[in-house]
């Protein structure tokens, strides 16, 4: 069976690192969020690409689950010392992904295109795309005005309060190749734990996802992000409560409930059953705190397992 993974950030690689156990990578195509995508001292920066596909290679630094295992940062520290801005944490080995995809895409090639080689070279065996080749910058609209994603995520630590979200130009945009086809022909979409805001919105913005998704014949289950009204990582709960949701894993299954059939709460929500339920949604329990590699991949089964 084919299986779609919608993906954005470290929750999002730490369940697909546990997928990838149960599902032959032949059968897989995660579509990654490039909303979070910028340019960084020239070079063209993909960190939610860069975290699943680094994941996924066995690579990442498993005290942060984004970066390098064992990277060092004296090319940064250095570019302090001339007086440059060091906020955004590149470390030395991770600069050299960001400057074989800056170059590639100088050469004329595609995001998706320069993605796939990358793969390649890191022996990945799934299909990795981004949601989109055009560039689609997630703006942050906050209490202070609007902020790009990473002044508002990584420099300001998301202290400004949220007010909305816009995705700048996803109106002209496509879907990269391949996106639509893995949809259509897909038996299982999987709605990543990650954050409905800025890490699946982006995704499902892009013109013709949605839709796709509310007209697949594939089962599409969610897992929550939320646990106990707290994000397992990140600014989630914070987001919900500033733009008016119900701060719990209800509250992110309403977000999905026009795209999906089934959503998975934690064991430690099970009071919530009901009220996502009545969203019209098969519902299950399951431990969704990954911390350790068979949790990921105990999570990853109790998911598929919802698909007929």
């Amino acid at each position: 069976m084919k299986v779609v993974a919608l993906a954005g950030g470290v929750g999002a690689a730490k369940f697909l690192s546990g997928l990838i156990e149960i599902v032959p990578p032949e059968d897989l195509t995660i579509i990654v969020n490039t909303g979070d995508d910028f340019l960084w001292m020239g070079l063209y920066i993909c960190p939610d690409l860069d975290t699943v596909t680094h994941t996924l290679a066995g690579l990442s630094n498993p005290e942060t689950g984004w970066g390098v295992q064992g990277d060092t940062f004296r090319c940064l520290d250095r570019l302090q010392q001339l007086g440059g801005e060091s906020w955004f944490r590149i470390g030395d080995l991770d600069l050299a992904t960001h400057l074989f995809r800056t170059n590639r895409l100088r050469d004329g090639c595609s995001l998706s295109e320069v993605t796939a080689e990358i793969c390649v070279r890191n022996e990945i065996h799934c299909r990795i795309l981004p949601m989109t080749d055009s560039p689609v910058p997630t703006l942050v609209h906050t209490d202070e005005g609007v902020l790009a994603f990473q002044e508002y995520f990584v420099r300001r630590k998301c202290e400004p309060v949220v007010k909305g979200f816009s995705f700048e130009g996803v109106e002209l945009s496509q879907p990269a190749p391949g996106v639509m086809e893995a949809l259509v022909s897909s038996g299982a979409v999987i709605v990543c734990p990650s954050n409905p805001f800025i890490s699946i919105g982006p995704i499902l913005a892009v013109p013709g996802i949605r839709e796709a998704m509310r007209q697949a014949e594939a089962t599409v289950v969610a897992v929550s992000p939320v646990v106990e009204g707290q994000a397992i990582k990140g600014p989630t709960a914070a987001m919900l409560a500033q733009l008016g949701h119900d701060v719990s894993a209800a509250g992110v299954a309403a977000m999905y409930a026009d795209i999906l059939d089934a959503f998975v709460l934690d064991t430690r929500d099970e009071a919530l059953r009901s009220r996502v339920s009545d969203l019209g949604l098969a519902v299950r329990t399951a431990e969704t705190i990954m911390n350790s590699a068979q949790a990921r991949v105990d999570l990853a089964r109790a998911v598929m397992e919802m698909v007929p």
